[in-house]
């Protein structure tokens, strides 16, 4: 039976984990283990200068989960590193309270839980939702309709436990809050580019020191037929492989030729 691991970056506590933890018992042997609290928006962040604590915790379900003070990508290194009883076969990370859309993915811990078990060699899958309604419900579990795209994700798990799916891509998986179609439709997609509305606003002076926010404003994309935004604009879940080659294949022969002419060379003395 295929061993998934179930973890993601808003808490243990967060409703989103529960619906994909109970989905995802139809097609495996499930284990949870994830933060203690909110950790949003920490992308890859590890836990170098402290050590780290687990509880054992219930679910509203009763079941048994691990919380721990770390971070989404520590969650899954406990996994690796013998917590369980066994090394999981699939990573499933999520439901995430909100899109994890184009740009989005690299600042997402859900993102990079999934992809930590990408890195340790096991297929991984990251899931998000929209709220329905005011994108301001985010942090409301009441606006989110959980199942359908629990569903869809545990129906992907077999697939990516297949030994021809890659093991270096995971799936990034966003349903839209309110689908076009019962049960959603779902496309492949790639990544589009997110248009980031922050600004840097003065709330407070004491003395030298100031106050500011920086993030907040609703941000926008750009529009380009075949992304995963194009999808949500039209109600459909978007299905994105990621995966970590992050070197610049086509700049090497470049760079090797700037090096060779001396352009990046030492300055005058």
């Amino acid at each position: 039976m295929t061993h998934i691991l179930i973890t993601n970056d808003d808490g243990v506590a967060s409703p989103g984990l529960l619906a994909l933890k109970r989905a995802c018992e139809r097609v495996g042997r499930v284990s949870v283990i994830a933060p203690d609290r909110n950790r949003s928006a920490i992308a890859r962040g590890i836990t170098i200068h402290s050590p780290l604590h687990v509880e054992e915790v219930r679910l509203a379900d009763g079941s048994l989960a691990y919380a721990t003070d770390g971070t989404p990508v520590d969650c899954v290194r406990f996994a690796q590193l013998g917590l369980l009883d066994g090394v999981p076969d699939v990573v499933v990370s999520g439901i995430n309270l909100g899109p994890n859309l184009g740009d989005d993915v690299t600042y997402s811990g859900t993102v990079a839980a999934a992809l930590e078990g990408v890195l340790l060699g096991w297929p991984a899958i990251a899931v998000s939702l929209e709220p329905s309604g005011d994108p301001e419900d985010r942090w409301d579990p009441r606006h989110y309709r959980f199942a359908p795209v629990a569903e869809f994700a545990a129906g992907l798990v077999p697939l990516v436990a297949r030994d021809r799916f890659p093991r270096d891509v995971l799936l990034n998986v966003n349903c839209p809050g309110e689908p076009t179609h019962d049960p959603p439709r779902a496309r492949v997609t790639r990544l589009g580019r997110r248009i980031y509305n922050d600004r840097l606003d003065l709330e407070a002076t004491d003395g030298a020191r100031r106050r500011y926010a920086i993030y907040g404003s609703r941000p926008g994309y750009h529009p380009e037929a075949g992304t995963d935004f194009a999808a949500h604009e039209e109600g459909e879940i978007s299905v994105t492989p990621v995966h970590f080659a992050l070197t610049d294949e086509g700049a090497l022969e470049v760079l090797q030729e700037l090096l060779a002419s001396g352009v990046a060379g030492p300055g005058p003395a």
